[in-house]
């Protein structure tokens, strides 16, 4: 089965979650050994898409839930354990410790 989003077929969660978006992970979290100067160009970029896109945090909170009511049996898939029996002993009134 294939996805599309806005007319781009998705091949990898990656791209899900850059269509769904629309601006690359890369922007958010950065590259691992990007120099200063590309770090700053990158937030500044991040800066002015959040300026032009308030409800954009939204949209990602709204993108995560999906995912997490999407894939939650399997994020949950746990196998309940089976309590020992405990045994309780009487407690007797007036007893000596």
């Amino acid at each position: 089965m294939r996805t599309y989003i806005g007319g781009h077929q998705v091949v990898s969660d990656t791209d899900f979650v850059e269509l769904a978006l629309g601006t690359p992970i890369e922007l958010w979290l950065g590259v691992e050994g990007e120099s200063e100067m590309e770090r700053a160009a990158r937030l500044a970029a991040a800066r002015d898409i959040l300026a032009d896109n308030p409800d954009l945090p939204d949209r990602v909170s709204q993108v995560a839930a999906e995912a997490i009511e999407a894939f939650a049996p399997e994020l949950f898939n746990v196998i309940p354990l089976v309590r020992p029996a405990v045994r309780r002993t009487r407690s007797r009134k007036g007893a000596a410790a």
